[in-house]
């Protein structure tokens, strides 16, 4: 099957936009203060070049040989030297394409890797804001693909359209030096049309590819959404139904399949025409030459070697001209996640945040995720040093806000978050962040295994320090009876265990970061009564001496804490301690009385 028959979906694009990308991609292959890449690419040039003039001089050799046989006296004398020149130029019109392709490989494959791990670093620079906005999949497929377009764009648009242009100018530049005028007319004519309709019919026919992934696309989601629904389908006996819906998007498929082959076979044709009629053209202008005496056979050999030799690559130009096309949208959707500003950066003199004591300090908080959408309404407290405070409210009073502000992943719309006294927009945020450690409500693990997870809160650790925090977090004991122990997968996203034992694998996780600044946002919510008390009598002993900011849905987590706030709507309406709360008889009083009673509901 020949290339050309490849079919791949393409997305419109301006030309301006192509040569934007194809500009910023010739940073990355000619980089600043790297001079032995740099050398490489003069290199790769060089070969390209003398790999090109040695293709075009190589039916020059064949033309003599022919005309060196085509006499008499080649009966008796053999010009083995002519064609021991042509083997030899054959030769070496492939080692100088191998070694082209060997000394740039090197600048090739540093581009990507520069380009992927600059996008991958700059996503790890943009705000929560961007990530909660984007679908994380969805990510991953743009740097994917966008790494696997700059591979094709190099290895074909350099290697194969660039050349294959420049063998186009060479052999018309011989032809008119060599031939008669008439004889490059009609090569470059007749290569300029294939191209021009190749291009054109291509485009058109783009539609129907784009079609055929639509209804791909459709009809890979149906059956995995009702593969993935299987029980409910069997619930309902629904199966018929489901049957008919996939087929209705695999008969849309069928539909643009056979549009797409059609056009496909409409175009080769074409294109062999094209070329058949170029051949046909040269081959009657030579003929009736050589009958003349103008030219020799070996020149009528010449002219048609050309044209097939300048074909037999653009046989592919069809293939190459939509993958090019779809691989540089591929990187322009990369490079466009390159240009998305960050919203939180550090200061351009931003210090590293020097530890004192740990004392938290909000002072006249206000933030809001829009305009429309006010979430903290001047919002003042302090955490002393060594002490506990927790936060109640009900959902979505703002009390998960406060930890996203603390960990600076929004800068604060009015007032200053101050850990001992410093302001934190002023302060880099690794230095930051590494004071603070946090066990969430949603514990979100790495696909790998426990021990790497729990080790993930410093890297450098060794297992003996895993082993300590997870003991103090009650989870050592459940690893252990695994066939696998430390090295047990969790599976994606931790889905291999249960939610508790996952909230214990954060909790340990955070022991072995060993920071000074604790927060713990619904760090018991998945557990049951007999391990919340167990997880609870760690999290304190972890906690002496450590800043502690509890957020907590169950009140009689926190009843110990050395003040509690209430947060409604964005705002403090209460604080104290537990006692003093319960007097007051307010909102905290009532949400109290609530958990009470559903507790003993429960244990009826």
């Amino acid at each position: 099957m020949r290339p050309s028959r490849e079919q791949t979906g393409l997305h419109s694009k301006a030309p301006s936009d192509h040569l934007r990308t194809i500009k910023h991609l010739g940073h990355y292959l000619w980089p600043q203060g790297r001079r032995e890449l740099k050398t490489r690419v003069i290199f790769a040039v060089i070969f390209l070049i003398a790999a090109k003039v040695l293709n075009v001089y190589v039916p020059f050799l064949l033309k003599l040989s022919i005309d060196h046989l085509s006499v008499k006296e080649a009966a008796v004398v053999v010009p083995v030297g002519i064609i021991v020149a042509y083997g030899l130029a054959r030769i070496m019109v492939q080692v100088f394409g191998e070694m082209r392709d060997l000394i740039f490989v090197r600048v090739a494959q540093h581009a990507q890797r520069t380009i992927a791990l600059t996008t991958f670093k700059h996503l790890h620079q943009l705000s929560l804001e961007f990530h909660l906005s984007r679908q994380t999949g969805g990510l991953s497929r743009v740097i994917e693909r966008g790494t696997r377009g700059i591979q094709f764009v190099l290895n074909f648009m350099t290697f194969n359209i660039l050349p294959t242009l420049l063998e186009i100018f060479l052999v018309t530049g011989v032809l008119l030096a060599k031939f008669d005028v008439l004889y490059a007319a009609v090569i470059f004519g007749t290569i300029v049309l294939y191209i021009a309709l190749t291009l054109t019919v291509t485009e058109w026919r783009l539609k129907f590819r784009q079609k055929m992934n639509s209804e791909e696309s459709k009809a890979n989601t149906k059956a995995i959404d009702s593969l993935l629904n299987y029980e409910t389908v069997k619930y309902f006996g629904n199966e018929e139904h489901e049957h008919h819906r996939f087929d209705h998007s695999l008969r849309g498929y069928e539909a643009a399949a056979i549009k797409s082959q059609s056009s496909l076979t409409a175009l080769n044709i074409i294109q062999a025409s094209i070329i058949g009629g170029g051949l046909l053209t040269v081959m009657l202008m030579a003929g009736a030459d050589v009958a003349q005496g103008k030219l020799t056979l070996g020149d009528f050999v010449l002219v048609n070697t050309f044209l097939i030799q300048l074909y037999l690559p653009l046989n592919f130009l069809g293939f190459v001209y939509r993958e090019i096309k779809n691989s540089l949208v591929d990187m322009e959707k990369m490079f466009e996640l390159m240009d998305v500003p960050t919203t939180v950066s550090d200061l351009p003199n931003a210090k590293t945040l020097v530890i004192s004591s740990g004392q938290v300090q909000f002072s006249h908080v206000h933030f809001g995720y829009s305009n429309k959408r006010k979430i903290l309404k001047d919002v003042s407290f302090t955490v002393q040093p060594g002490k506990t405070l927790a936060i109640v409210g009900p959902s979505g009073a703002g009390k998960s806000t406060i930890s996203r502000l603390l960990f600076r992943f929004y800068d604060v719309t009015e007032g200053a978050i101050l850990i001992d006294g410093q302001n934190i927009r002023e302060v880099t945020q690794k230095s930051l962040r590494s004071v603070i450690g946090i066990v969430p409500q949603d514990t979100v693990l790495f696909n790998d295994s426990i021990g790497y997870n729990i080790q993930y809160g410093n890297p450098l650790l060794e297992q003996a320090d895993v082993e300590r925090a997870a003991r103090l977090a009650n989870i050592h004991d459940f690893v252990e009876s695994l066939s696998d122990g430390y090295q047990t997968p969790v599976g994606e996203r931790g889905l291999k265990i249960s939610g508790g034992e996952k909230q214990r694998v954060a909790i340990a996780r955070t022991i072995l970061k060993n920071p000074q600044i604790l927060l713990f946002d619904e760090a018991t919510s998945a557990l049951d009564s007999h391990n919340e008390k167990e997880i609870q009598a760690s999290l304190k002993e972890i906690s002496k001496d450590r800043t502690t900011i509890t957020i907590a849905h169950r009140l009689s987590t926190i009843i110990d804490a050395d003040e509690i706030i209430v947060l409604k709507d964005g705002e403090i309406v209460e604080r104290g301690v537990h006692n003093q709360l319960l007097a007051q008889n307010g909102e905290y009083a009532s949400m109290w009385r609530k958990q009470n009673q559903t507790k003993e509901v429960l244990e009826l």
